[in-house]
């Protein structure tokens, strides 16, 4: 009897075991659906964006500015529809905590789009530009590069696992020729150090930053450069030639016409810049060491930044003695070995001069990283406190920066290194100020937040169709 009630009952029991792998089953068709649609919307995306991107660079330049904002208004609608489809789905295996919210946990407002893109150093300069020099093809070149084809060099954030790869030539050939680098170099690089550290080689989310997003037969100056190969970044990062001890020294004899006195000096520049070039050896990343986290990325800046620093101080004394040696038709005669014919070369010497000032407040930089922080991880307790203290410490490093405020181009080299030298112990001490609130906040996190966190900059470009990958 046993026996036969027990045989009854296996039939009931393998059906209710039954059902919740047809659930799971059921469940994982769902999400493979989910995912393919998601991948030709945003592969349909990005086929459109690239289609206006064609139509706002054959626009004339006084058009572009109101085209360029109705075209971020499009695209941000479009975001909100696929996010709409999307919620109700995601819903299904998500908590409502991973949904945005209208507020900020604390109940502060979050950051528009337009105070976002407005709020950075180098808003003013993207605004003139209407965005449409941030995709150019010469924007990831050396400056000796971009001359030659004609263009001002401008400032490069990454190239593989290197934080401002060319900063050894650009330091010195800014302070002799600062008309061959665009207007906003400075302003740039202050913004992507933020960009770099929060966002990694993704930058920021496109829609808050100052230019439209990238087809796909270019990189965003956030980008900086491809991923490269270790023997590209070996070269561009070990190889003296590369920085100021490729100055064509022999024309410099020949062509300024030096005495024996000067000889002598520059003779003392090029021992000088040998020794800083050690340094910056010494700042090289190991090869597969490409920083993932952002308390990666900052160790990685930082070790760049004290780099290019310590160069400027070891070779400033010799560079301003040699400089101050030479006279008045002397020093033209050098000024002359510089850049020729370079794109737009006739606003580039005083227009950052007449800039408004960069003390503005910087939400883009400060607000905007919080918010998205807190939308990607889902603080909870002690966490929300920490990622407070991290967006006072992003407050207080931009407010160095500030401090040091890019917004004039001093007439002398002497004076150009000088400020060179104040701008990078500002970004030294900024990179010092966030240290410790950003390792606090990063050590509070699981590791299932720390990988959306490392990930944050790619997974927003992908939400948004900007990758290009």
């Amino acid at each position: 009897m046993r026996q036969q009630r027990a045989l009854s009952q296996e039939p009931v029991r393998s059906t209710a075991e039954a059902r919740p792998n047809l659930q799971a089953q059921k469940n994982r068709q769902t999400q493979r659906q989910l995912q393919l649609n998601t991948r030709q919307q945003l592969l349909a995306e990005r086929a459109l964006r690239r289609q206006e991107d064609r139509e706002l660079r054959h626009l004339p330049a006084s058009q572009r500015a109101q085209r360029l904002e109705e075209i971020r208004n499009t695209r941000q609608q479009r975001v909100l529809n696929r996010q709409q489809l999307a919620q109700p789905n995601a819903l299904q295996g998500q908590s409502n905590a991973r949904t945005v919210r209208a507020n900020r946990l604390n109940g502060t407002p979050r950051v528009t789009q337009d105070a976002a893109r407005q709020g950075r150093f180098a808003a003013r300069f993207a605004e003139r530009d209407a965005g449409i020099n941030a995709r150019s093809r010469w924007a990831n070149l050396a400056a000796r590069d971009a001359w030659r084809h004609h263009h001002r060099a401008r400032f490069v954030a990454w190239f593989g696992p290197v934080f401002w790869p060319y900063a050894y030539s650009d330091i010195f050939d800014y302070a002799f020729w600062p008309y061959g680098y665009e207007d906003g170099y400075w302003a740039y690089a202050y913004d992507d150090f933020f960009d770099g550290l929060f966002w990694g080689e993704a930058g920021p989310p496109v829609d808050y930053a100052y230019a439209p997003p990238v087809p796909s037969t270019a990189r965003s100056r956030y980008a900086g450069a491809p991923r490269a190969s270790y023997a590209a970044v070996e070269e561009v990062c070990r190889q003296p030639g590369s920085g100021i001890t490729a100055w064509p020294f022999a024309d410099i004899e020949r062509k300024v016409g030096l005495d024996a006195n000067q000889k002598q000096l520059l003779g003392d520049v090029r021992k000088a810049s040998q020794d800083a070039a050690a340094v910056f050896k010494a700042s090289c990343p190991l090869e597969n060491a490409f920083p993932l986290t952002p308390p990666g990325r900052l160790d990685a800046m930082t070790a760049r930044l004290d780099a290019t620093l310590q160069a400027v101080q070891t070779v400033r004394p010799a560079l301003e003695k040699f400089y101050n040696s030479l006279s008045d038709e002397q020093k033209e005669r050098f000024n002359q070995l510089g850049p020729r014919d370079t794109a737009t070369n006739a606003q580039a010497s005083v227009a950052s001069r007449t800039a408004e000032t960069c003390r503005q407040p910087k939400p883009g930089l400060v607000n905007l990283p919080s918010e998205k922080i807190e939308d990607a991880v889902n603080p909870t307790g002690g966490q929300v406190a920490k990622l407070s203290k991290l967006q006072d410490a992003t407050n207080n490093a931009v407010s160095i920066l500030q401090a040091a405020c890019p917004d004039e181009t001093p007439m002398t080299p002497p004076g150009r290194l000088d400020a060179m030298e104040k701008r990078l112990r500002a970004m030294v001490n900024a990179a010092k100020t966030v240290r410790p609130a950003l390792e606090g906040f990063y050590a509070s996190l699981t590791s299932e937040q720390k990988a959306r966190f490392n990930r944050i900059g790619r997974s927003l470009a992908e939400t948004t169709g900007q990758s290009s990958n």
